[in-house]
């Protein structure tokens, strides 16, 4: 972590009308299943980091957003109208340090929102002095409540206006000897575990005589299984069809390949998710993508998922319906 946070808003978030009140008796009840993670901690520490590698595991993020507009954000989210009807159901806000009265109204929004029922939780982000120094020192900024006194004078305000909101947190982390990517690795575990499970998996299929796509981690050849546009019950179907995936899945050398891949394709998981790279996409192809490629994906996708993963899968060239010659 060599940089302090520097990042405008993610999401524009309107002020709320004046004069409304952060909740009321009558507002009716989140979601069920919405989250709220706050992310706060001292400025230095990585709040920005914290947030990208947050957004990366699918949660909807908000920076620097003042506490009173979370109610009304969180119902914009979970009422009709809102983002509930496109699935998401996990808000992280970004929290920093303004002043005393700040804090206050976040711990009045935070026993609103446990008394709405939604489950909120702190993730705290927090380095030595001597780091946090060297931090701002290294891009020439001013710390937001040095208000022009001494970098150490704002670091400790800081610190003492938040030491109530650390005792509180869920997750502390001390961010002094980390990386970018050790601090997301450390995130990641904090939140869905360790290894492999941290890292999603995309699977596609793929027809080599439309092109070999350039955005896979690994690409696979199955042109070495029988071709079922040569069986004529086979060839107006596609590998999503049942009698299809029997007839590939079947064929010498199917079960031996997806045996082998299966565990490569583990081993590489375990050692990307060391890595803080928590993203792979795997590609199949065959002559077309619409037979043998499509199966073996769907097989794979299936043997990935007994392992816990989460595995999604698309097939490219389906559109196509040219065979697969």
């Amino acid at each position: 972590m060599d940089q302090t946070d520097q990042r405008d808003m993610r999401v524009p978030v309107s002020a709320p009308v004046a004069g409304t009140a952060v909740g009321g008796d009558d507002r009716p009840a989140p979601a069920d299943g919405f989250e709220v993670l706050l992310i706060t901690g001292m400025s230095g520490a990585g709040r920005s980091h914290a947030a990208d590698s947050v957004e990366d595991m699918g949660w909807y993020v908000v920076d620097n957003i003042p506490p009173k507009l979370l109610v009304p954000l969180v119902d914009m989210m979970t009422q009709g109208g809102g983002r509930s009807g496109s699935g998401v159901h996990k808000l992280a806000a970004v929290i920093d340090v303004r002043s005393r009265e700040y804090f206050d109204d976040l711990s009045a929004v935070l026993s609103h929102l446990d008394d709405l029922g939604v489950k909120t939780r702190i993730l705290f982000l927090d380095a030595s002095n001597d780091v946090l120094i060297k931090r701002y020192e290294s891009v020439r900024r001013p710390h937001p409540l040095q208000h022009g006194n001494r970098l150490i004078d704002g670091i400790m305000e800081e610190r003492a206006l938040l030491a109530n909101l650390k005792e509180r947190a869920d997750m502390v982390i001390d961010t002094s000897a980390l990386s970018i990517h050790q601090l997301s690795t450390k995130l990641y575990e904090g939140m869905l575990g360790s290894g492999p499970k941290t890292v999603s998996v995309h699977i596609f299929s793929f027809g080599f005589k439309y092109g070999v796509p350039l955005d896979a981690d690994f690409v696979a050849d199955v042109r070495f299984l029988p071709n079922p546009f040569w069986v004529p019950s086979l060839r107006e179907l596609t590998g999503q069809d049942k009698p299809v995936a029997d007839y590939v899945l079947s064929s010498e050398g199917a079960t031996a390949f997806l045996d082998a891949y299966e565990q490569a394709i583990l081993v590489a998981l375990r050692g990307y998710a060391q890595e803080d790279k928590h993203f792979v996409t795997i590609a199949i192809g065959c002559t077309g993508g619409q037979h043998r490629s499509v199966a073996m994906s769907e097989a794979l996708a299936a043997r990935l998922r007994a392992h816990g993963l989460a595995v999604s899968v698309s097939a490219r060239e389906l559109q196509r319906r040219h065979g697969d010659r």
